[in-house]
């Protein structure tokens, strides 16, 4: 581990002892404290998740920052990280951490997630939003994004779209179509222990999405406090500023870039998708 590491990681512990010390009055829950797990698929409000959760840091005896964040893909290089990292990194979670991940729905990894050491929370967003998002970061906004050169040289924001639903077979890398990026993440769907969350409800139903927020978290460190004082811990934790995604407010971005032959595409690749998570009820949109 390097200084600047091990710095980091005595400071993170001795804030966690003064979270402790804050909040000494306040009884511990039946099992002892979970961690806080975050987890989203890329581009469908990974930081905004990230912030509402740290907002429980202002009422419990929770880490004011994130413990780390976790990809199955290593941003710059794209190259798959083997099972055995995300469950080093899970293991590597404590009592009142907070944690962030784009985190494979694997049967070992689910039971981890599942189990009293955590209280694990799930946001998507609607993929046709979510390929129109990739577009803007890997060619705008991330330089050192595997695919920015790539996506650079292509002629028009059409063509790019075109590479973030179909994805790249030949490339060398493992860069699959939208489908197949998100059913690694279905499995979370499929478990009470996870609270899953549309992204869009965060946008359209914010009150109502934090307290759903709010109560999932309630069932395992129950609080004797009021509900506002929570729920208003969570809603000032959020900074549009340092959450892109959130900032514009908008939801159903897609229709302004969608042709239809991206439609077309779409719906080839994705298959019974969008129906899986909700957003039609059938293949005519």
């Amino acid at each position: 581990m390097s200084l600047k590491s091990s710095l980091r990681s005595a400071i993170y512990q001795i804030e966690k002892i003064s979270q402790r010390a804050r909040f000494a009055a306040v009884p511990s829950p039946q099992n002892g404290y979970p961690a806080l797990l975050g987890i989203s698929f890329p581009k469908s409000g990974t930081h905004l998740l990230d912030q509402i959760l740290l907002g429980f840091s202002k009422v419990a005896p929770f880490s004011t920052r994130l413990h780390s964040f976790y990809a199955e893909y290593e941003g710059e290089s794209g190259i798959k990280r083997a099972p055995e990292q995300a469950r080093a990194w899970m293991d590597s979670l404590r009592a009142r951490d907070i944690a962030s991940a784009h985190l494979f729905a694997r049967p070992e990894i689910v039971s981890r997630a599942c189990s009293r050491d955590f209280i694990p929370y799930f946001i998507f967003r609607d993929p046709r939003d979510v390929v129109v998002s990739h577009v803007f970061y890997v060619t705008d906004m991330e330089a050192r994004h595997v695919h920015h050169e790539y996506y650079q040289s292509l002629p028009d924001f059409d063509a790019r779209l075109k590479v973030s639903i179909l994805g790249r077979p030949d490339a060398g890398i493992e860069f699959p179509n939208i489908a197949e990026r998100f059913a690694p993440y279905l499995g979370w769907l499929n478990h009470p222990e996870v609270l899953s969350l549309h992204f869009e409800d965060l946008i359209q139903d914010r009150a109502a999405t934090l307290a759903r927020i709010m109560d999932h978290f309630l069932t395992r460190v129950p609080l004797s406090m009021p509900r506002e004082k929570i729920h208003d811990a969570l809603e000032t934790s959020i900074n549009p500023k340092k959450s892109p995604t959130f900032r514009s407010g908008k939801t159903g971005e897609w229709k302004k870039h969608f042709t239809e032959e991206h439609k077309k595409i779409f719906k080839e690749a994705a298959g019974d998708l969008l129906i899986k998570l909700g957003y039609e009820k059938d293949g005519d949109w």
